[in-house]
């Protein structure tokens, strides 16, 4: 299991008490870090069964200057949003887990 997080956001310091103190194993990813690229964030949104803008701080700043708002939420427009992320990660919503069965 992954977890990726923003370590100064409480949501992400909650999610990791939470799996401590369930014993669960897991490996954390701090994203702002170890950003992720286009193709991992595709494969981790098909494994997620989840859209770019799903996961996208839209109020961040980065967001507001590059308008995501308005943007088309459709196929045709998913590879936008997520090369955005890719080279914003701050927009990426946290926290995200992945588990090692492929969810």
């Amino acid at each position: 299991m992954e977890i990726w997080i923003n370590p100064a956001c409480s949501k992400c310091r909650s999610a990791v008490r939470l799996l401590d103190d369930a014993g669960a194993e897991y490996t954390v990813r701090r994203y702002l870090d170890d950003p992720p690229g286009e193709d991992e964030l595709r494969a981790v949104l098909d494994r997620l069964g989840l859209e770019p803008w799903d996961i996208t701080r839209t109020q961040e700043a980065a967001a507001k200057e590059l308008g995501v708002q308005s943007w088309p939420r459709d196929a045709a427009s998913r590879g936008r949003w997520i090369a955005a992320l890719a080279a914003h990660p701050k927009l990426i919503q946290r926290p995200i887990l992945t588990a090692d069965d492929g969810t």
